[in-house]
């Protein structure tokens, strides 16, 4: 497998193909929609042989892919892809790729949309593989563009508003964690001679510093950075309270992008606290712990409380991944295996339930235009294959056994219980109120009398089912054979595991 440079190609076929794109007359609008299709399938081909093909779990990082970028600064492109990664590069990959197909129907503007769709891609795939800190932050920010836009002009009624929102407070954690980077860079020098931005060498590095007992303003070095990269990345999850920019963004977006926002962009913040924000300051995540804890117990009850007052099917959806990540929150700060490995699986089951479950409110939005779950019923008798597959989402959303849902949040529970007993028995209030909010939003929706002016409803068609159909088999064939992917995992999560127990006496 080293004769490609098969992240470099994952990460920047996207590119290519919306140079491609722009080069094409706007009126080639298929050529447009096929030229998305291919340089998004070509990424996700070669995320499927990367993750299928020879990777050994427990090599640790591997076909890296590494040259001097910016040599004064000591920048390198440092490409890298290890347990913690591949899952959510092929989650990615995936989504991206499905998310073309669901914006088949775009009209407006439609060169300039999939051109940034595809730019989008370019940024997750690349925070995902990125092993330099400031390459990182340079995807990070190729992300934030193409989203707003995406938002502010293809998405509804109060599209400004929520770009704007979603703009600002992702602006704010950027510029956090880019005062974090600068401070991190600067403080590497002192220890190596040479300032770093490389990740495996700061996270070396971070042994030292805690040891520096010198503070500013009363707090090491340490606990800044820590608080820094943390409040950037749980914008990005949203861990309550900085979650008031998703159910906008959510709403207004239309439902491709929903689904890029629910299934892969909220777990940039996770990936992130995983590989740079926990390792770098190792003892203030210790003596964060139980905070984090409370706030992932908080997200988890609150989410799913707010989820159940709201009458909007997008809008139920997207409080209940508030919900459904404040898991991640609480299985991480537990630092049990069984805990910090459903967190991390929780990610991927996460984005494949959700993404399902926003595509099965567009598809109800597209024949409908409303989303009003008071004034729907009885759709099962115009569409009983889609009420067969969004069952299965809505099933996978609540954790029924035998779906993927109910593993990783199963074992992000009975790992947390080993430490956080009172936390875990409050959280699973969550899980009923889940149940309960999914319930009734497909009573509403596909039971009771079909209205009169429903009765012109077509079931599914083949492209709505091409979207649909893979997260359903994803969600059972998770459920029924978890190693997937965790066994992929279960070496990366180990080792940080060991590693950061180290400074909780664990």
């Amino acid at each position: 497998m080293d004769s490609l440079p098969y992240l470099s190609l994952i990460t920047f076929l996207p590119l290519l193909g919306m140079a491609v794109i722009l080069a094409l007359p706007k009126s080639q609008e298929n050529a447009i929609r096929w030229t998305a299709a291919l340089f998004s399938g070509l990424s996700l081909l070669f995320a499927t042989v990367v993750y299928f093909g020879p990777f050994d779990a427990t090599a640790g990082v591997q076909l890296v892919e590494r040259f001097d970028w910016i040599p004064a600064f000591n920048i390198q492109y440092f490409m890298g892809v290890d347990g913690l990664s591949l899952p959510l590069v092929f989650l990615s990959a995936l989504i991206h790729f499905i998310a073309v197909f669901a914006s088949w129907n775009i009209k407006k503007s439609m060169k300039g949309y999939f051109a940034l769709l595809l730019l989008l891609e370019v940024g997750v795939n690349g925070v995902f593989l990125a092993l330099d800190f400031f390459l990182f932050y340079v995807f990070w920010e190729i992300m934030l563009l193409p989203m707003y836009f995406l938002i502010g002009i293809w998405g509804g009624p109060r599209r400004e508003y929520a770009a704007i929102k979603f703009f600002l407070y992702t602006l704010a954690g950027s510029v956090l964690m880019l005062v974090a980077l600068v401070a991190i860079y600067l403080k590497s020098g002192g220890i190596a001679g040479e300032p770093t931005f490389d990740l495996l060498t700061l996270k070396s590095m971070a042994s030292t510093w805690v040891q520096d007992q010198s503070t500013f303003l009363g707090m090491k070095f340490t606990t800044w950075i820590f608080w820094f990269l943390f409040v950037g990345f749980a914008i990005k999850i949203p861990v309550f309270p900085f979650h008031t920019w998703l159910p906008d963004a959510h709403v207004e977006a239309p439902t491709p992008i929903s689904v890029i926002l629910a299934g892969i962009l909220l777990k940039l913040g996770a990936y992130g606290m995983l590989r740079i924000n926990f390792p770098l300051a190792p003892d203030a995540f210790a003596d964060a712990r139980y905070f984090l804890a409370v706030l992932g117990t908080v997200s988890i009850v609150y989410g799913a409380y707010v989820a159940m007052a709201q009458t909007d099917f997008k809008r139920v959806v997207a409080y209940s991944s508030v919900s459904h990540m404040g898991y991640f929150l609480l299985g991480a700060a537990s630092l049990t295996f069984a805990g910090l490995n459903g967190a991390t699986f929780q990610l991927f089951t996460h984005g494949t339930s959700s993404a399902m479950l926003f595509l099965i409110v567009g598809v109800v939005y597209d024949r409908a235009h409303h989303r009003d779950l008071n004034d729907f019923g009885g759709l099962a008798q115009r569409m009983p294959f889609f009420l067969g597959v969004a069952t299965i989402g809505i099933f996978a959303g609540l954790g029924l056994p035998g779906m993927s849902g109910f593993i990783s949040e199963a074992m992000t529970l009975l790992g947390a219980y080993e430490v956080y007993p009172v936390l875990v028995i409050i959280s699973t209030l969550g899980i009923l109120m889940t149940a309960a909010f999914l319930l009734y939003a497909l009573q509403r929706v596909f039971l009771g009398s079909l209205p009169k002016k429903y009765e012109n409803f077509t079931d599914m068609d083949r492209r709505e089912a091409f979207c649909l159909v893979p997260f359903a088999a994803l969600c059972i064939l998770l459920g029924i054979v978890p190693t997937l992917v965790l066994d992929k995992m279960a070496h990366a999560i180990q080792l940080l595991s060991e590693e950061l127990s180290a400074y909780t006496g664990g």
